[in-house]
């Protein structure tokens, strides 16, 4: 009998990914389904960016680049650092990987043990706790409601520490809460993390640029644990490259070496002409950014305002991101047609077959009593899209 390995067995499918699928079937069979599940602008690449990776393409940017990306991107991207984030990094410190993705689950792999607890704050991004236990870890959850704003206190970060703590994961701004953490929240965090040097801290800052309240703030800005900390990051969603898979990290140059030696064995250098267009995304203009970010925030008014409508869903104001993250347990225990919804999980299936809308329950982001709309999409297709998410749940008894 076939049989996969344990390591396989025991990771979760992403749920974000299934339900984008499904709802691609269901489109397929000609249902107008509005998909609000997936994670990604629904903007074009900027023509500058476009124009970068052509001219790569005309001047042979062919060939295998060096492991961790090339020179000229990492000098970009320390540029990109000490410009918008006055932190100073080497190109030795920076590895480019294929998407943030590969990039938090490198440094999980290259600094967890076997037995080595990670604590992820809830609600999480899906892969956080797939990527500890590929990494052999043990997930140690810190649950932020959303009577808190989706953020964990110091008080709570302190007493989950152990001594077998290794590692903590951060989002900010937050996948799936769009919660961001404030300079002066982050250096409470830090001032706990600063009494327990073992711990690396794994900043994801992937939505740095989609940001509603002013300047990004960066747990790396506070000295006491900037040698332990690692800024992950990556040009998916500020500059609308999902597709093109260019992530990073920067790091303590022991964890940048590690990293190294772990992509130089299972995937080497990310795909050679994304980087040159990830150089001119960084070295070019930003207004870009700046329209894009805008644009995300008109929807975010217009989401949280269409949302406070539907009787029954808690809601909050995210800050940064673009997720709606409504607490909706008013819903969990009702029936349709006799079928009761158990979930979150069954609600967003509910939500797909009966509404034609797809979002994801938020079990599977550490927050069962909650769902998560992602508002990349035009104002027409969310006005839309809220009217019948708010039809559907009118038929719940």
């Amino acid at each position: 009998m076939s049989q996969v390995s344990t390591r396989l067995a025991i990771l979760s499918p992403s749920e974000t990914l299934a339900m984008s699928q499904k709802s691609n079937e269901l489109k397929a069979q000609g249902i107008d389904v509005i998909n609000l599940s997936v994670g990604e602008p629904d903007f074009y690449t900027p023509d500058f960016i476009k124009e970068a990776a052509r001219n790569a393409i005309d001047n042979n940017f062919s060939f295998y680049s060096p492991v961790p990306g090339y020179l000229s991107l990492r000098n970009a991207i320390a540029g990109k650092l000490k410009r918008e984030n006055n932190l100073n990094y080497k190109p030795e410190q920076i590895v480019c990987s294929n998407g943030a993705k590969q990039s938090v689950c490198n440094v999980l792999l290259s600094v967890v043990d076997a037995g080595d607890e990670v604590i992820v704050p809830a609600p999480y991004w899906v892969s956080y706790v797939e990527m500890v236990k590929l990494a052999e870890g043990t997930n140690v959850i810190i649950t932020a409601g959303i009577e808190q704003d989706f953020k964990i206190t110091p008080q709570q970060l302190e007493s989950a520490i152990t001594p077998k703590t290794k590692a903590l994961i951060l989002c900010s701004p937050s996948n799936p809460t769009g919660s961001v953490y404030s300079q002066e929240e982050l250096k409470k965090l830090a001032d706990v993390l600063a009494k327990y040097p073992n711990i690396t801290i794994i900043s994801d800052e992937i939505y740095e640029h989609i940001n509603y309240i002013g300047r990004h703030e960066s747990i790396a800005q506070f000295e006491n644990i900037r040698e332990r900390v690692v800024i992950v990051n990556g040009v998916s969603k500020g500059y609308a490259m999902t597709g093109w898979r260019l992530g990073w990290i920067a790091a303590p140059q022991w964890i940048a070496s590690a990293c190294n030696k772990l992509q130089g064995q299972y995937t080497s250098g990310p795909n050679s002409i994304a980087q040159k267009a990830s150089e001119a995304a960084y070295n070019g203009p930003q207004d870009c950014v700046e329209t894009m970010r805008a644009a995300f925030e008109r929807r975010r008014n217009l989401m949280v305002d269409l949302a406070k409508e539907i009787p029954g869903f808690k809601v909050n104001q995210p800050q940064g991101a673009f997720y709606l993250f409504p607490d909706c347990s008013a819903y969990i225990g009702k029936s349709f047609q006799g079928k009761k919804i158990e979930n979150s999980a069954a609600l967003a299936m509910y939500l797909l077959e009966e509404g034609h809308v797809a979002a994801v329950g938020g079990a599977a982001f550490g927050a069962p009593n909650c769902i998560r709309f992602s508002y990349a999409t035009s104002e027409e297709q969310l006005t839309e899209a809220m009217r019948r998410v708010k039809k559907a749940l009118a038929k719940l008894e």
